[in-house]
């Protein structure tokens, strides 16, 4: 069976992204692409993961030269329906292991901003990151989004009542890292766990910085939701005060590490 195919088949991403509490995360990430992309218009951008285009559309709209990759032939057919006048963008299909289909140091900039939250074994984290180091250029950045552990602890686990099914189902470490599977859709990271990550390729990558997101937001969703504008301008105000907090990144439900290629 192909979960992943089958969750997007009935989940509506594009919607998530469009509602209020999903604004926070799609604004943020939009925020820190635009700054390391800068002024230029001159610069190509690989997608991997780009669900139904809400990113690589919005990017190729502003004039950059985009390839958007998406594993899910559901999001990839949603995504080819919104493309047909836009010339500057080009879409595959395919998956974070293997981008063979690309030279190496081709793209500006390269964003993970899915393919992490699918991945569950060590070998395949690191093939993922080293393929998109790869298509890289030398001085271009790697965008990568992770699902972080402790909000769907604090959530899922004990707010929603699953604790002991977690428990039996031996879905948890002793210090409450959540452990995945393909079937349960999204693998959960700590900080470290991505520091980890990045610590075998040092000699070719540097982190700018780490954010949070979403940050709160999550926990929020009713709340953001019913806010008017103007109020929910206040709340962007504070996230976008807070967000690149360390101490706050752990509890984020979805981070985005910003790397350079050295």
């Amino acid at each position: 069976m192909n979960y992943l195919e089958d969750f997007y088949t009935n989940y509506d991403e594009e919607g998530r992204l469009l509602r209020q509490h999903g604004r926070v995360e799609y604004l943020t990430t939009q925020k820190y692409i635009q700054q390391v992309l800068g002024d230029s218009k001159e610069q190509r951008i690989l997608e991997v993961g780009a669900g139904t285009g809400r990113y690589s559309i919005a990017l190729a709209k502003e004039g950059y030269e985009v390839d958007a990759l998406e594993y899910t032939r559901h999001n990839l057919e949603i995504m080819n329906s919104k493309i047909e006048s836009i010339p500057n963008i080009r879409t595959h299909q395919g998956t974070a292991l293997d981008l063979s289909r690309f030279a190496d140091e081709t793209f500006d900039l390269t964003m993970v901003l899915g393919p992490m939250y699918h991945l569950y074994t060590k070998e395949d984290k690191q093939q993922a990151m080293a393929e998109a180091i790869r298509v890289t250029k030398k001085g271009g950045h790697i965008l990568v989004a992770y699902c972080m552990n402790d909000q769907t602890i604090f959530t899922y686990v004990f707010k929603m009542g699953h604790l002991w099914e977690c428990v039996e189902k031996n879905m948890l470490t002793e210090d409450f890292l959540c452990i995945s599977e393909e079937k349960d859709l999204f693998e959960l990271v700590r900080l470290e766990n991505i520091d980890e990550l990045n610590a075998q390729f040092t000699e070719e990558i540097e982190r700018i910085k780490i954010v949070a997101t979403d940050g709160a937001t999550t926990y929020m969703r009713e709340t953001i939701d019913a806010m008017d504008e103007k109020t929910f301008e206040m709340w962007l105000k504070y996230h976008f005060t807070v967000c690149e907090r360390m101490d706050l990144i752990g509890a984020t439900s979805h981070s985005l590490d910003i790397l350079r290629k050295k």
